[in-house]
């Protein structure tokens, strides 16, 4: 019982940072967001980091840079983000930042995040397999059963 009491009081100042920024994001204040956000996406939290990945991707108190946007939506989708896994997803499937699309691994991204909840994944699943090959839907599918697994191990 001590050791959660611990991890809530530790959590709880992140949790808050978090809430400022989506506060100040909202009241259009994107540098001071950036700058509540940082620390957090810094030590690794998942939604800190996709929040930051949207700021480069819309230019909102950055400027705007789709590398660095990838980036960051591609450290929280690695943890299981299912909006950032879709916004990994998106930059495949067009290229952005990118030297070319590569609809294998957008269809994978979208697939990932769909099972992860996202709503609008099956969605845009649905429209890049539209553009795919037989070979290359069976490929993505080897891919999301690799990633699947350690990803979402009771999915």
């Amino acid at each position: 019982m001590k050791y959660l009491a611990m991890m809530l009081c530790l959590a709880t100042p992140a949790l808050a940072d978090l809430e400022e920024a989506r506060d100040l994001m909202d009241a259009g204040r994107f540098e001071e967001a950036r700058d509540a956000l940082w620390p957090a996406a810094r030590s690794g939290n998942a939604e800190a980091e996709e929040l930051i990945g949207v700021m480069y991707a819309l230019g909102l108190g950055v400027g705007r840079d789709e590398i660095r946007a990838f980036e960051w939506y591609l450290r929280a989708a690695m943890k299981g983000h299912p909006g950032a896994q879709s916004g990994v997803g998106w930059y495949y499937e067009v290229g952005l930042g990118m030297p070319a699309s590569d609809l294998v691994r957008a269809y994978m991204w979208y697939a990932l995040s769909a099972i992860g909840g996202d709503p609008d994944a099956a969605i845009s699943q649905e429209e890049v397999v539209k553009k795919m090959t037989p070979e290359e839907i069976a490929k993505a599918h080897e891919l999301v059963d690799d990633y699947k697994v350690w990803m979402y191990p009771f999915r």
